[in-house]
């Protein structure tokens, strides 16, 4: 038992402190990931990441805080929702690629996805809004980036508007699909493809006329 207290001491003095903030985050992530926020508590999430609460409260302050920035990491790593413009693929291809990718980040996120929008929607946490918030404007940018509409998007108020209107009833959708089950992930993808290829097609255009 004195050996191995002794091997565990020298990989605790070799983490630096950020590598022990990731270490802690990780395991947070993929417990808030897997139950609802409110069944996981700061003495079972330092038990997996091998840390005393003491050390999870100085990085972390309370599970408040610690989930704010789960949530925060989920939304930015990789970016939300789509990948960069993918040159020599249409814009269908695209918005698929776009689409598999963003479901495929909140399907290994389930519980944490939800939980946040639950808790944006209660208006009890405006922390957290604020962090939505900005995934939504980032959001907004990258889907006018994959559907060619980037320039549009910075200069018409209408696209950008047309386009956050479109992510409101993504969240929506996936609301359903994660927590409710009423949509099958396929039967979101198809949704959400569909949606932007028609307000691509005939909804930009009426809006604001033709893009040059």
């Amino acid at each position: 038992m004195d050996d191995r207290a002794g091997a565990a001491a020298p990989r605790w003095e070799r983490m630096e402190p950020d590598e022990r903030r990731d270490q802690i985050l990780a395991r947070a992530r993929a417990l808030f990931s897997e139950r609802p926020y409110a069944s996981v508590s700061t003495a079972e999430i330092a038990a997996a990441a091998g840390v005393s609460r003491g050390l999870l409260n100085h990085y972390f302050g309370t599970k408040r805080e610690l989930y704010l920035a789960a949530v925060r990491q989920m939304l930015t790593v990789p970016p939300v929702p789509v990948p960069s413009f993918a040159g020599g693929a249409g814009v269908r291809e695209r918005i698929g690629q776009s689409v598999e990718g963003w479901l495929e980040l909140l399907g290994r996120n389930r519980e944490t996805w939800v939980a946040a929008l639950e808790m944006s929607s209660s208006g009890g946490d405006p922390e957290l809004e604020r962090i939505l918030a900005a995934a939504r404007e980032v959001a907004v940018d990258r889907m006018a980036e994959v559907v060619g509409l980037a320039p549009a998007a910075r200069a018409r108020p209408e696209v950008r508007a047309a386009f956050r209107g479109y992510s409101g009833m993504a969240e929506a959708t996936t609301r359903e699909w994660l927590k409710h089950g009423r949509l099958s992930r396929p039967q979101v993808r198809l949704l959400l493809e569909e949606v932007l290829v028609h307000l691509l097609d005939r909804v930009v255009p009426d809006l604001i006329g033709p893009v040059p």
